[in-house]
Formats: C-alpha cells, structure tokens, sequence
C-alpha cells in the first residue's frame, strides 16, 4: 500500500499537460520532461511554427528538437506502477484540457474564475483580488472565465471592441469610429446588447407559440391518418363480399395516402424541431454577460425565418371516400367504382402535389435569391446601339458602334438576349434608370429582324415596360397595362416547370406586378431592351447587389 508521503513523489512523475503518468518520457533541452505525444501535439497547436516552447517555463528552441525517449525515466515509471503507485488525481484548482487558464501563472496554471473585458485578462482567485480590493479597477467588467478575449480586439488598430456601429452592423473600436466608420450611426456596445435583449422575449414567445401551432397540426394529421384507416377498413369489409379487386384498388389507395400523411408529419417534426433548437439558442443568448460575445452570436443568429402566420398544412385535409359512397359505387357497377376511384387517385396526387409546392414556394426576397443563377449578358446578339459592361451591365449608347456580324444580333430593336438557358427555378433582378426598359425572357430561336423581332410583339417572348410613368405587360402582341408603386428595380422569378413566370416591382419591399402561366416548350432566355439615350441596366442575382 502506498504510503501518504508518496503523493508529492507521483506528482515529480506526472506529464503537465495531461496530468497523468509519463508514457513514453522525452525531456526538453530546458530539463522539463513529459508524454511524447503530449508535447509533440502541443508543439503542433501552436500559433508560429517556425519555433516551439516549454509548455512550464516558456524556454523557446530553434529548430523544433528531436524527441528521443528517456529509457531511464521510462523504466523508473514502470517500476512505480508494479509497485502500485498511480497518478495522482488532478487537482481540481488546476487547468486542464477545456478550462481557461489563469494568464498571470507561471510555471503549472490555476484555473480562471473570472475574465476581465477591460484588461483582456483571466485571472485565478489570487491573481483576482486587485480587482476586489483596488479602487482602480472598479469600473472594470468581470464575467465568466473565456478563451474568446481575443475576438474583443480590433484587427485594425489593436484596440478594444467597444463601440458598435449600427449603420454597417459591426463592432468596432474609437478609432473606426473616427475613420472608416464616421458619420455613422454608432453606440456603445452595451447599449446596443441591451437594446436588442429587449426583443429576445418576443422573439421567444413567437416561437413557442409556432411549436404549439405545429404540434396541434401534427395531431390533428394523426387523426385524417385514423380516420383514413378507419374509412379504409369498413370500405373493405362492406366490399370484398362483391368485388375482390376493389378490395386492392381501396388498400392502395389507403396506403397512398398513409405515405403522404407520413410526409406531413415528418416535416411538421422537423420544423417543431428546429424551432425548439432556435428558442433554445435565443435563451441561451439572453443569459451572456459578455456585450461582444453577445453581439458576434446575435448576428448570426438573427437571420432566424422571421415568416409569421398560419401554416399551409392546416389549410389540407385529406380527402378520404366514405363507406356509403364506396358501397353505393361498387353495388351499381365494377366498371364505375373503377372509374371514381381511378379519379379520386387522380385529385388526391394532384392536391398534395400543389400542398408539397407551396411548403417550398419562396415567400422572402431572400428565399427568392435562393434560386438565382449565373445570367450573362450575350455580346453575339446585342444590337450595335448597345454597349455592353462586365457581361452583366448594358447601356444605350447614341453612336453606332462597330460589332461584328453574327446571325444571333438584333438588328432592327435595340435589344440584348443572355447567353443562359434557363429551365427549373430561377430569380433575378433588373437595376435600371433612363426610361422604357424592357425587362424579359424569350426562346432562344426568336427572330432577330423585323418588326416581330421586339420583346413581347411574339408569341417567344414575355417582357415588362419600365417606364417613368408606369407598367406594361407585352406578349404576342397583346399589350397590358398593369399598376404598382414605382421602383428602379425588378424582380423576375420563373418556375419553368410550374408553367409561372412573375415580375416584381422592388422598393422597401417586394410588390407582385404580373404573373404569366402558360406551358414553356423551350428553355429561356433572360433578355433586356431599351430605346432612349442614356438608358442602363444591369442584372442583379445577389442579395449583395443593392442601390
């Protein structure tokens, strides 16, 4: 049995950094030993790779050492545990693996029990009691111990994040403030954790109150599912005595609809879910002392979907043929049954189809911009009366410019096509100043002259007007005069294989102006037209792209 004297003895055999029994004891040039892995692993973290350092007495060496085992010191471990000795317990005022660091330690750290904002600092109980005791450092700001210090300093100037600028959503220091910051709209970082706590309750409530409305959805779709089964059962007892196949036709379509109520449900879970995890993130939040940490977490978390109102599931009732129904068709006639049930299949996939699309349907502009692409200006089609600018950028330019000849140019209208060929979901947007631009999307095999070569004189293009004074759709050569608040920016959303194709008029929000719904036979083209002296537009598919 171990002696008590022996714990001092067991400690001197101890690796620092794990805090356990030496396993294969290299020591440092500076005399300090510890685990070959430990220190080869620490060496490997740090921050500057051209030299290492003594973990305890910070001795730096160059180049990094070899490591060679100490075959000795090996062997005297060894031998301490036949003997039974084995690694002391960590003490627990001491910094392990995960804890904070006491910076003010030399040699074997304690933990911190608290971190200083103003000094930058953590400190263990003792290195603590200047800031108890010590008049000047009563306005300092203690909070939990953190190893995210760091982030509180400027890039920049090397200067302590305490300002937060509002204008560009950022933290910064006194020095941005009088730089590239000024004449923004700026706070102290504190004020502006306090501000934006006083929406994290209302943000919660929110929440919670969706989970609720999604969980009574989920319960209300678990009864359609009994109710199906139930409306299922008796229609097959009530029919097999006459006709066996109507027996599957039911169980199939009993099975059909069973899967969709499946699908609901596991999308309702998921979002009840998600939901619950962004509450527990948000409370989480409320609880931070630390005004940096909060601001850098706030940021991330505020593009939670701020989407509010009723979901779409509750607006879908499974439709489901009750026995009397199923009995009356089976008993007039096989062929009949075969008929309404061949129907009802038919209206069912259809309605939960439409119910699936709207679930995904984009409602924010953001959402929109989530189906953007690359569209590029084409120079082969552009008319010689447009200048063209990092295939995106397109402008009325009075002299005729010199472009070689190329079947796809427009001749006649002074018109541009994109080299893209649109099918699936797509947005984008038209930034444009001057008057009469055209906004539009047209097959790519349109005619290039003539009068019918204009967007929206055919049946191969769709275009919006834009003009000072208003909206017109054009198509086939049907002209429409359509309302809506006046904008420099239009947003266009297609859904090529829905058969829809929108325009919007983009200011503070997003204004549907027009919606085409047809059947699209060929790919499309973006396209952009204009007729006046110094008029300009550009294609805009990011969030980033603003006025």
């Amino acid at each position: 049995m171990a002696q008590p004297g022996n714990k001092l003895d067991k400690e001197k055999f101890c690796c620092s950094i794990c805090l356990d029994l030496l396993r294969d004891p290299v020591a440092l040039p500076c005399g300090h030993s510890y685990c070959m892995s430990c220190v080869k692993n620490y060496w490997d973290e740090e921050d500057h790779k051209e030299t290492c350092s003594c973990p305890q007495c910070r001795q730096t060496f160059r180049p990094r050492p070899v490591l060679v085992k100490n075959t000795m010191l090996a062997d005297l471990v060894e031998d301490l545990k036949k003997t039974g000795l084995q690694a002391a317990p960590a003490d627990p005022c001491y910094a392990g693996a995960g804890d904070v660091a006491c910076d003010f330690c030399t040699g074997r750290k304690l933990k911190a029990v608290k971190s200083c904002l103003q000094c930058l600092v953590s400190y263990c109980d003792q290195h603590l009691q200047p800031h108890y005791e010590s008049a000047a450092f009563e306005k300092h700001k203690l909070v939990d111990p953190t190893k995210k210090l760091q982030e509180s300093i400027c890039a920049r100037h090397n200067e302590v994040m305490k300002i937060f600028c509002r204008t560009d959503e950022q933290l910064i220091c006194y020095l941005c403030s009088m730089d590239e910051h000024k004449g923004h709209e700026i706070v102290s970082a504190a004020e502006e954790m306090t501000e934006k706590l006083r929406g994290l309750g209302l943000r919660r409530q929110e929440i919670q109150q969706r989970v609720k409305d999604r969980e009574k959805e989920v319960t209300r779709l678990q009864q359609e599912g009994e109710d199906i089964n139930r409306s299922a059962d008796k229609a097959v007892m009530d029919s097999e005595k006459i006709f066996i196949e109507a027996k599957q036709k039911i169980r199939s379509h009993q099975k059909h609809k069973m899967t969709v109520v499946g699908e609901l449900q596991e999308k309702l879970q998921q979002e009840i879910a998600e939901l619950k995890r962004k509450d527990t993130e948000l409370e989480k939040l409320s609880h931070t002392e630390d005004h940096t940490q909060f601001l850098h977490r706030y940021t991330s978390l505020s593009h939670l979907t701020d989407s509010t109102g009723s979901s779409s599931f509750s607006k879908y009732h499974l439709r489901h043929s009750e026995p009397e129904d199923v009995m009356a068709a089976v008993s007039t006639v096989r062929d009949k049954l075969q008929d309404i049930l061949s129907e009802e299949l038919t209206k069912t996939s259809k309605t939960e189809t439409d119910v699936l699309r709207q679930q995904t349907e984009p409602k924010t502009r953001a959402d929109f911009f989530k189906y953007s692409c690359k569209i590029t200006l084409d120079p082969n089609t552009a008319h010689n009366w447009i200048l063209l600018d990092d295939d995106t950028k397109a402008e009325y330019w009075r002299n005729q410019l010199t472009h070689y000849h190329h079947p796809d140019r427009f001749t006649d209208w002074c018109q541009v096509l994109c080299r893209e060929s649109l099918t699936g979901r797509c947005y984008w947007e038209v930034k444009w100043s001057g008057n009469d631009i055209f906004v539009a999307v047209a097959y790519k095999n349109m005619s290039r002259a003539g009068r019918e070569s204009a967007f929206g004189n055919n049946d191969k293009s769709w275009a919006l007007q834009c003009s000072n004074v208003g909206y017109e759709f054009r198509h086939n050569n049907i002209r429409t005069s359509i309302p809506g608040p006046q904008s420099f920016r239009v947003g266009v959303y297609l859904d090529y294989t829905a058969g829809n194709l929108s325009f919007y008029s983009i200011s503070v929000g997003k204004t549907l102006l027009y919606t085409v719904r047809t059947t699209f036979s060929q790919p499309l083209c973006p396209g952009l037209g204009m007729f006046y002296d110094g008029n300009f537009a550009e294609i805009c598919t990011s969030l980033n792209s603003e006025d």
